[in-house]
């Protein structure tokens, strides 16, 4: 089974073809298909290409799927025996992203 490690948004993903994968938001229609480039690592079941830091000639591409918003997280803050307290949510935008093909 191959897969890959690639970086995105600032965050690093282990994938394999056909995962869907929630990252952050790439600012592409639903349907689109996208390459990415920074691939840190490429394995195989017996095969394994550790880039420094990237590898060589590797892609992985993409299909999105949908274009949405994560779940809502709350940020609250106080101060103890003060009556200062505030509450604030929050909703990140993400994309969900089908793997495709890992080529390296």
């Amino acid at each position: 089974m191959k897969y890959a490690v690639i970086r995105t948004g600032g965050k690093q993903y282990r994938v394999s073809e056909g995962d869907v994968v929630k990252i952050e938001k790439l600012d592409a229609e639903v349907g689109a298909k996208i390459t990415l480039a920074d691939v840190l690592f490429v394995g195989n079941d017996d095969d394994v290409k550790i880039g420094t830091p990237l590898v060589a000639n590797a892609t992985v591409t993409g299909e999105i799927v949908d274009q949405d918003r994560a779940k809502k997280i709350i940020v609250f803050k106080k101060k103890r025996r003060k009556g200062y307290s505030r509450q604030q949510g929050h909703r990140q935008y993400q994309t969900s992203l089908k793997i495709t093909s890992i080529e390296a």
